[in-house]
This record gives C-alpha cells, structure tokens and sequence, in this order.
C-alpha cells in the first residue's frame, strides 16, 4: 500500500462534495445526541479499521444508545443499537436528499432519537438549502471513497506520532465534519478573552491559546490537500517564521496565516512522514516561540524536557 496516494482535487471533487454533506448529516446526529465536550471534542468523527465512526451516544434513561459508522470498504452506512439492534444501506447512487431520508429511516428502525436542529449544511454554498431538498450532490465513487478514507487513516496515524511527542493537554485526533479536516491541538493553557462579537462556536473552540495542527482535502477558494498548522490567537510575526521542508510557506487566510504544506510536496518527498513531521514541528516551534509558551514545562514520553526538540522526525 502506497504511502499518501495521489489525491487531484479536481478528479474527486463531485464524490468529495457529497461525502462531506453525507459527513455533515451524520455529523449533526452526532451533536444532537452527545453531551457537549470543551472546545466541541464531542462533535467529531474518529477513524475505524472500515471507515469512521460517531462513537456510542444517546444515552437513554432506559440505557439505551446508538452509534453510526461509515464503512468505506462495504460502502456503507451503519446504525447500530445497544441491544443488538441494526440498520444499513448502501451509499453509492444516493443523492444528499436520499441519504437523509434514509439515515434517519434507519435511526428509527433502532429505536435511536436525534433531532437534528438544523438540518441543512453548516458554512457551505448551499448552506440555505434543507439536507431533505438537496438533489444535486449525488456523485459516490467507490474507489474515491475508498482513497479518502486510507488517506484519512494515515494521516491520522501521522498526527498521532506528532501528538505522542508533547505530554500537555493535547485534543485527541478527530475529524471535523464541518470543515472536512482532520486536526491535532495542543494548548499552553492559557485563557483567551474573546470579544462580545465573536461566536459562540469560535467563543468555545479557541477558549484557550492553542497551535492546532492538521490536513485538508481543499476547497475552492484553496483547489489542492494540504497539510497546515496555525497558532490561535496568531503573535505578531508569525508569518516569518522559518518551516521546514523547503516547499512549506504561510499562506494569508480569513484575516490570519496559516503554514502549509502541499499534499503533493509531501508525498514527492524521498521521506514523506518525516517530512510531514518536520513540517508540523516546524510550524508548532514557530508559533509557540513567539507566543512565550513554556515549552520546557511538559516532560515528552521518552523523557525530553523540551517538547519543541522532541518533535522533530528524527
């Protein structure tokens, strides 16, 4: 199995423009029906040996719950009870408005209660239009699929070597539905005060200084996967830090910058992994610097006392 396949933006873009409204349906279940975590941990998707999975939730008086998974080998949506309870049925063919339906069909058939509270997609064009309504984005291609969750799966295990290398509150690696990213944070612990203006979602999410580290597949306004770091809120500067490898760069975005590191320019790289890494301590080291974290106060596993040292590839 390849290392970081190739992943053209263009070539997936109709499947990957489904999934993540596909993502985006199971996604809210998943915040309808979870208790609400620090800095949103509860909302995300965790990977699985098939797919991805919302983990157990909707603890019922009567100790009942539920879990929903994607199986990207069988191509899959399963709802699945406590009391052995089951439900399927396939992705291929569907459309946004087929899916929905059939989700929740199939929540019912196990007895699983969820009210999604707004059921229609969150800060994406058609963010208008009702999950229930949308014909348009009917595109699954299975092989796609498939790629994205394998490519998913690595990374994941990369951003858990990085995470493995700093022993302060650190967020486990989870998929974001709603950005269609998968992330890693680390926090200095301090506290950020936000203004009245800012969202509640934001207000919860950046609670805390953070240098968050992870990939994305690209959308749009950014047509290619890449991996990023970004330190939150962003010291004056930061944009001329160093980062390692070469091909990596800060790139101006919402109003902030974030390092970047192209997909294609890591996997071209004679050591992808190391290079990823390299890139992920770079970015961590630049941010962290700056800001005045006491980056010699969280011990790593192997007994370094500097976690800015420690999390470089070697």
């Amino acid at each position: 199995m390849e290392l970081f396949p190739p992943l053209p933006y263009e070539e997936w873009r109709a499947t990957k423009e489904t999934l993540h409204r596909f993502a985006q349906v199971v996604g809210k279940v998943r915040l309808a029906a979870s208790p609400r975590r620090n800095h949103w941990w509860n909302v995300p998707f965790h990977l699985t040996g098939r797919g991805m999975t919302t983990r157990p939730m909707g603890l019922g008086d009567d100790g009942g719950f539920f879990c929903v998974d994607f199986d990207f080998t069988a191509h899959r949506l399963e709802v699945t009870a406590g009391d052995g309870s089951a439900a399927s049925f396939a992705l291929p063919g569907l459309s946004v408005a087929a899916f929905h339906d059939r989700l929740r069909a199939a929540l019912a058939g196990v007895g699983a209660r969820a009210v999604i509270a707004l059921p229609r997609p969150f800060d994406l064009p058609d963010s208008g239009r009702p999950f229930a309504e949308d014909e348009e984005h009917c595109t699954y291609d299975p092989a796609q699929a498939n790629r994205y969750w394998r490519i998913l799966s690595q990374v994941n295990l990369v951003l858990e070597e990085y995470a493995a290398q700093w022993s302060g509150k650190t967020s486990p690696v989870h998929h974001f539905w709603h950005t269609f990213d998968i992330a890693v944070t680390r926090f200095s612990g301090r506290v950020v005060h936000h203004p009245a203006t800012v969202d509640p979602v934001t207000r919860e999410a950046y609670s805390r200084e953070v240098v968050s580290a992870g990939f994305w597949f690209g959308d749009p306004a950014f047509p290619r996967p890449a991996f990023y770091s970004y330190t939150a809120p962003e010291p004056e500067g930061l944009a001329g830090q160093p980062l390692e490898p070469a091909a990596a760069r800060w790139v101006e975005r919402n109003g902030s910058h974030l390092a970047v590191l192209d997909y294609e320019d890591a996997r071209s790289a004679p050591d992808p992994k190391g290079a990823v890494l390299a890139f992920l301590d770079s970015a961590y080291r630049g941010g962290a610097v700056l800001a005045g974290w006491d980056t010699a106060r969280d011990a790593c596993p192997d007994g370094t006392t500097d976690p800015v040292v420690a999390a470089g590839p070697g």
